[in-house]
């Protein structure tokens, strides 16, 4: 059991002062009064705040081993070690478009890692194949395609319980297809799109709930043509994430869509690693990714994309935590555990300091 404390905790709804956590069991166990506790029996960290860990919904691989490229459960092994040391303790794996070899392989090797009681892998994310090769990005255009029913049935089946979210292109998708899709209970982002107002306001109304890295890489918001970027925007209840390094989006257009969003925009790092194996060959450029002379994805870390939106986008302490730990778990619908901190909600928390470094990671 551990009892921690700081001058101030935010449990993701408000600040506690003078109380404690208690941890047992890899869950909180409460939140009682520290002057309810002996002062040895508690660590406490001044001029300190406590926090509930990241969450990533999109991150393809870490210490120069891209998922995509090798496919195994020791690549996520590695992508655990790394992240929870930079506060992230929960994510989705992410593979870009690719052939059904290498997302089956993926498949296998989470079941694999669950099997040897892996943690901080919460299923995969499938960036494609399904998309519109026109809003490509990086992606291998000779994989991208409209799916059949029968394809999508098949994958689906073999990661029944393993895939957790798939970014596809609404116009590009029956009905039929989206349906199915929901039906295995995995959440569908729109992204990698050329869509039109209308097709994305319909594939929303179709069960859509999400979508893939604002701005980047889908129809953009223009005054006779809004698009997928004015759509998201303009929707009610649609959520999105977005990729807060400054390379992907510029810090005001974050700014902007969030004075519209509110709680609907949340952070994910869309980061890759260094790698020559397979058809993601990813060089660091800078503080960025490119492959191919192709912007491919971040070096961020979580830590450093909440930073960010506090830092250059404007946005208050608590709303860029809720970015990177609330709304994204509330989007994988498993923010009865992570992205808040409450009774029995995951015991993986966060000490930072005032200038919002990482003073302590606790992982139980």
């Amino acid at each position: 059991m551990q009892i921690i404390s700081a001058d101030k905790i935010f449990t993701g709804a408000e600040w506690l002062v003078d109380q404690a956590i208690v941890i047992k069991d890899g869950k909180i166990e409460s939140i009682i009064p520290r002057s309810n506790i002996e002062s040895t029996a508690i660590t406490h960290f001044s001029s300190c705040f406590i926090a509930a860990a990241f969450v990533d919904v999109q991150v393809y691989g870490a210490a120069k081993k891209l998922l995509a490229a090798f496919p195994e459960a020791e690549t996520l092994s590695l992508m655990y070690k790394q992240f929870t040391g930079e506060g992230t303790s929960l994510f989705l794996p992410t593979l870009a478009t690719n052939t059904f070899d290498i997302f089956k392989k993926s498949i296998d090797a989470v079941r694999e890692y669950w099997q040897n009681n892996g943690q901080g892998v919460y299923g995969l994310h499938l960036e494609g194949p399904w998309i519109n090769e026109i809003k490509r990005g990086a992606h291998v255009k000779d994989w991208i395609h409209s799916p059949t029913f029968n394809e999508v049935q098949d994958l689906l089946e073999y990661g029944n319980g393993v895939v957790k979210m798939i970014t596809i292109a609404p116009e590009v998708c029956s009905d039929a297809v989206i349906d199915l899709i929901l039906s295995y209970d995995i959440v569908i982002s729109a992204g990698h799109s050329n869509a039109s107002y209308g097709e994305a306001m319909y594939g929303f109304e179709k069960g859509i709930s999400t979508v893939t890295h604002l701005y980047n890489a889908m129809s953009a918001l223009q005054h006779r043509s809004p698009g997928l970027v004015g759509a998201t925007l303009n929707h009610t209840s649609v959520r999105s994430s977005i990729i807060p390094d400054g390379y992907h989006v510029d810090y005001a257009a974050i700014s902007i869509a969030k004075k519209i969003m509110g709680n609907r925009l949340f952070a994910i790092t869309d980061a890759v690693t260094e790698t020559s194996s397979g058809p993601y060959q990813h060089q660091l450029a800078g503080d960025k990714f490119e492959c191919n002379g192709t912007l491919s994805g971040s070096a961020l870390s979580m830590h450093k994309a909440f930073k960010n939106l506090v830092r250059n986008a404007g946005i208050e302490v608590e709303e860029a935590l809720r970015m990177c730990t609330l709304y994204p778990a509330q989007v994988l619908r498993c923010d009865q555990q992570y992205g808040k901190i409450a009774p029995q909600a995951a015991g993986q928390l966060l000490v930072l300091d005032k200038q919002l470094e990482l003073a302590e990671i606790i992982t139980t």
